[in-house]
């Protein structure tokens, strides 16, 4: 039985890359009936008659719904400086969202050459870098040394805006992707999407999808009980609160407040914690 990872799905056809060839496999009937392998999944599989069968799935250490991808080791959410305009809520939520699901958020700046207000977003991002989040910038002025480093042996997702750059930055790094780009619409301000399905593609001995993006970001949904433990500014002040159940929000003595207060956590990540603890999302 042979073992490898599924780096493309289309139609019936899965594609696996296993010792630097990839073979095109189908799932066996009764996987049907089962859960489905997803990109991501290392998958056992064989060769019977002249095609490729996928026996079963190995255990997956994460799994995202939205895009349908396992074992992720890392978010790239791709944020713009310029259009599309910065979003720190967008920002905010799309770690949050990540980080829910077991995943390490990394940011990645594209467009500061044209963002005519950077020294103001710099600022915003300041808070991410202090509390421990990977920053990044990328842009055609910049080499992309930095960026390969994050994503060298890493399994890698990339997420944001449309118009951000996600395909773009890829084909700086590696031109062979020859990734679908796009040319933001004037007249609705954002991009128009362009990339149809989930794929990994080799990069830097690691892994990257290109993925059609987080189709919803409705947390209500997803179980927020335990949220404030993901969220790299609140772990320092954890378990420092008077109330053993503190949510950190209406609470006495607590020390995620405290630490607000004398501004040593993010302000912006804060409100957007309230916001959906509080169900305003």
């Amino acid at each position: 039985m042979k073992k490898g990872l599924l780096t493309k799905i289309i139609s019936n056809q899965y594609t696996i890359f296993m010792d630097n060839a990839f073979y095109v496999a189908s799932p066996r009937g009764k996987m049907r009936l089962q859960e489905k392998p997803c990109v991501g999944d290392v998958v056992e599989f064989e060769k019977f008659d002249d095609s490729y069968r996928i026996h079963s799935i190995c255990e997956r250490k994460n799994r995202l719904l939205r895009p349908a991808i396992s074992n992720v080791d890392q978010a790239l959410i791709v944020t713009s400086c310029k259009d599309p305009d910065f979003s720190v809520h967008l920002l905010n939520r799309l770690i949050i969202l990540v980080s829910l699901a077991h995943v390490e958020p990394v940011i990645c700046v594209t467009k500061s050459d044209i963002a005519p207000n950077i020294e103001e977003i710099e600022k915003t991002l300041d808070w991410y870098k202090k509390c421990g989040y990977t920053v990044v910038y990328t842009d055609p002025n910049r080499d992309t040394k930095e960026l390969e480093d994050v994503l060298r042996n890493k399994i890698s997702v990339l997420c944001g805006q449309s118009g951000a750059g996600k395909s773009s930055l890829l084909n700086r790094i590696e031109p062979s992707f020859t990734l679908q780009t796009q040319e933001i619409s004037k007249a609705l301000g954002r991009g128009k999407h362009t990339t149809r399905h989930c794929e990994l593609h080799p990069i830097c001995d690691g892994w990257v999808a290109d993925t059609p993006g987080f189709s919803s970001l409705d947390f209500k949904r997803l179980d927020t009980t335990h949220l404030d433990e993901v969220i790299k500014d609140f772990q320092p002040y954890l378990n420092q609160c008077k109330f053993n159940d503190c949510i950190h929000i209406n609470e006495p003595s607590c020390a995620i407040k405290e630490a607000l207060e004398k501004g040593e956590i993010n302000p912006y990540m804060y409100e957007d914690y309230k916001s959906i603890k509080e169900g305003l999302v």
